[in-house]
């Protein structure tokens, strides 16, 4: 009898591919589509018709999940209160860890399927994550909270492939398939259809203007809400006088305040993390870290104690956010990774 997957299935040319390519290598196919959000824009049906087709050509079933309210919980309100309170979130870490290798594997497993794949640029060999092929498009990093427990369940087909070259076949499969392939790519955050500012101003008024402070304290000029900025960003406010570009180092809630300065300020030779997810059980090594996701791998040493990650960097980082990832690698081996807590 042949071995039984679930493909999470989005509408994409990625997934819809995935499940083609599993079909043609003897596995028994079912599709599952997760439904994160009560969007009423036609989003899901949109969606869902395209895997209403894909289905019908390779004549397999597909389940619809809806994890809405999980969703909603454990990542939609956890990204609105990360810029309430000043941090910089990464909700689709949160949500491969906890809905997409948490609840819908489970979800998998429960209908007698052996493995769950996805779409994703990524390799697994049950026990690590590596880079996948297509550096482009490589996902480790947003996978790199998952479970250890999960790895060996997950199947990614895509990812010793380049993107143009899965757009490719797709345009040769069927019209089905071509018809996704001209189809505009889903944003980043599923739910953040233009900025994520807009989101935002569904729950707080993020329009409160400011002072802008140097790092002595002193007022040198003005924002719009500290909800508009990230750390780095060099926009958006004003410094008197200015003659060289100015960053955003500190944003601080209680005050409505943010500091800037000039880039050398952004500089960062240490980093503290918490919330470890780890492959190996080290507790003292040396990795390439990679502190959010568009960044160089920088060289570092890192020591685990009382459950955190003191991440020392061989050379400073610029621009390191509170709340986002810092994922250890060793050379295309993803080892673990740790939520970024503070910098020095």
């Amino acid at each position: 009898m042949n071995k039984k997957v679930m493909v999470g299935m989005s509408g994409g040319i990625d997934s819809s591919v995935t499940a083609y390519m599993l079909q043609k290598e003897g596995y028994e196919v079912e599709g599952v589509y997760l439904k994160l959000h009560n969007r009423d824009d036609g989003y899901h049906e949109k969606n869902l018709g395209f895997i209403e087709d894909v289905s019908k050509f390779l004549n397999i079933k597909y389940h619809v999940l809806d994890l809405s309210d999980k969703f909603t919980q454990k990542i939609y309100d956890y990204f609105v209160q990360s810029y309430l309170e000043g941090t910089t979130p990464n909700p689709c870490v949160k949500c491969n860890k906890n809905i997409k290798f948490g609840a819908m594997l489970k979800f998998a497993q429960d209908n007698d399927c052996e493995y769950l794949a996805t779409g994703h640029y990524v390799k697994t060999d049950g026990e690590f994550l590596y880079k996948a092929d297509d550096k482009t498009k490589d996902q480790s990093y947003f996978l790199s909270q998952v479970d250890k427990k999960a790895l060996p369940y997950m199947m990614f087909p895509l990812s010793t492939y380049k993107k143009e070259d899965i757009v490719k076949l797709g345009e040769t499969l069927a019209s089905v398939y071509k018809k996704i392939t001209e189809k505009n790519e889903s944003q980043e955050i599923c739910f953040v259809e233009t900025v994520y500012t807009d989101v935002i101003k569904r729950h707080a008024n993020i329009d409160l203007p400011g002072d802008v402070l140097d790092e002595e304290g002193n007022v040198v000029g003005e924002h719009k809400g500290y909800m508009h900025y990230t750390i780095g960003k060099r926009r958006g406010f004003t410094v008197k006088g200015a003659q060289e570009p100015h960053f955003v180092k500190e944003l601080n809630p209680k005050t409505n305040t943010i500091v800037v300065g000039k880039k050398h300020v952004l500089e960062v030779n240490e980093v503290i993390t918490s919330g470890l997810n780890m492959y190996i059980d080290d507790t003292k090594f040396t990795a390439t870290v990679k502190l959010r996701y568009r960044s160089v791998s920088v060289p570092c040493e890192v020591v685990i104690e009382n459950k955190k990650a003191i991440i020392r960097l061989k050379e400073p980082s610029f621009g390191v956010a509170t709340g986002q990832l810092a994922v250890f690698y060793d050379g295309e081996k993803v080892i673990g990774s740790a939520w970024i807590e503070s910098t020095k």
